[in-house]
């Protein structure tokens, strides 16, 4: 990892722990009632808070459930008019690194957009997420198999798929060549 990466990254990092703790306080939580609901221990929560941890993309997912906000409120990517360029994107990747996801936008709260890169035969399973998201999964590039409840459905190139997601699910890439995707993750709004 060059220089100007690791400092990046480190940024991230920062970034994401000082939303966390904000998050937290603004909700009354402790960081022991956050581990119990997210199921993340509290000292990664606490390296994260203070900025010393760069979380994987679970647990960042786990976190924002927790918390019930969308994962890009927690890396703070808001501006009346942005631009995601493919060079500058923020890289949250599975603990494997075989999934990467790059948060494009989100629109307060209520939905997220997604561009994701599953590495040639790769597998990479999400947790469900909280009670009313809808995943919408485009193939821009490659083949992708998604199980949904025991249920596999194959998409070629710009095949396109809809389902609940708050039930575990399971991304495969099936082929060869890398898969790119493009994700929308829409919330219902909590009351």
């Amino acid at each position: 990892m060059n220089k100007e990466a690791a400092f990046e990254e480190q940024n991230v990092g920062k970034r994401i722990g000082a939303n966390l703790r904000q998050f937290r306080i603004s909700k009354g939580m402790s960081i022991e009632a956050l581990a119990k609901q997210t199921g993340v221990s509290k000292l990664t929560l606490l390296k994260i808070e203070h900025g010393e941890a760069n979380p994987t993309l679970s647990v960042i997912w786990r976190i924002a459930n927790g918390l019930h906000i969308p994962i890009t409120a927690l890396l703070s990517i808001e501006a009346e008019v942005s631009i995601a360029r493919k060079q500058d994107a923020l890289k949250l990747s599975s603990s494997n690194e075989v999934f990467i996801a790059e948060p494009l936008f989100h629109s307060h709260g209520s939905m997220e957009l997604y561009r994701g890169y599953l590495q040639p035969y790769g597998e990479y399973t999400s947790e469900a997420h909280r009670p009313g998201v809808v995943e919408f999964v485009t193939v821009m590039s490659g083949q992708l198999a998604v199980e949904v409840d025991g249920q596999t459905y194959h998409l070629e190139e710009f095949d396109s798929i809809r389902f609940k997601g708050d039930r575990p699910h399971k991304y495969i890439n099936p082929s060869s060549a890398l898969a790119i995707l493009h994700f929308v993750i829409s919330y219902v709004p909590s009351s």
